[in-house]
């Protein structure tokens, strides 16, 4: 199976990654782009839907609210996001007067939720792991949000480094330890040119995939360990999207891998 799809820059909505048409049983990804003077209408069906902001502006139009000009950074390096978070079942349209480009995440909820708007403010920002397997992680949609299943963040690389080392999955429901999460990288590069190798593989060999990641790549993960690295000279971003029956960040290293967690503490105890 190929766990790896590319993004294609069209006006509307592009559905990437559907249940039932991928590898993933309870998520799913796809990106609203729009030109000044655009729209387009989304239902959001039976899915919590976040929408993030990557870059521009847009108004968000349904039942009788109507939150203009969200938005606030021209590509994702230029600061935290701004998102909106909508229940299932809600008609939306999407309208913009310049560029914008938005993901679009989505889980089937069984339960009626509130809408809301995350502004930057609400992101929590956190630095994992050390250099050379640092990243600086933007949490945005989790438990501190209306979502009931969705976790989404963003994650920023500086040149050659690594992101999720060592190696990790939640794939099996090991609570409090290690959950059934579902998730989706989606992949951005400052020069545009830029690439990332994505690693994904089971322990018994399943799955063992490794990826050349380019601009609008973004790569399924229904299982198994996985591991990211940027080329030197590229800032690496992606965006993560995780679902499953526990809302949060529960996942397991590689054993074999394990010892380097130990290396990282000792330099953080040392600093």
């Amino acid at each position: 199976m190929e766990y790896k799809k590319t993004y294609r820059p069209a006006k509307g909505y592009t559905s990437i990654s559907k249940i039932g048409e991928s590898s993933l049983k309870i998520l799913e990804f796809g990106m609203v782009e729009l030109w000044a003077g655009d729209s387009t209408q989304l239902n959001t069906g039976e899915n919590e839907t976040a929408f993030i902001i990557l870059g521009g502006h847009a108004t968000f139009a349904f039942g009788e609210t109507v939150w203009e000009n969200v938005g606030g950074r021209r590509s994702v390096f230029e600061g935290k996001a701004h998102s909106v978070y909508l229940p299932r079942h809600t008609q939306v349209t999407i309208s913009t007067k310049e560029h914008v480009k938005i993901a679009v995440c989505g889980t089937p909820l069984d339960e009626d939720t509130q809408p809301q708007i995350l502004n930057p403010d609400q992101v929590n920002v956190s630095m994992l792991g050390v250099q050379p397997w640092e990243r600086e992680t933007h949490f945005i949609v989790d438990g501190r949000s209306n979502a009931k299943r969705l976790t989404i963040g963003e994650a920023f690389v500086t040149p050659g480094n690594w992101a999720g080392f060592p190696p990790h999955k939640h794939d099996t429901d090991a609570m409090p330890a290690e959950g059934v999460l579902e998730e989706i990288y989606y992949f951005l590069f400052q020069p545009e040119q830029g690439f990332a190798i994505q690693r994904m593989y089971t322990k018994d060999g399943e799955i063992d995939k490794t990826y050349t990641v380019e601009q609008d790549d973004l790569v399924e993960f229904p299982k198994g360990y996985h591991t990211t690295v940027g080329a030197p000279g590229y800032n690496t971003y992606f965006l993560w999207l995780m679902t499953g029956e526990h809302q949060g960040f529960y996942r397991i290293n590689d054993p074999d891998h394990d010892w380097v967690s130990a290396v990282e503490n000792l330099i953080k105890k040392n600093r």
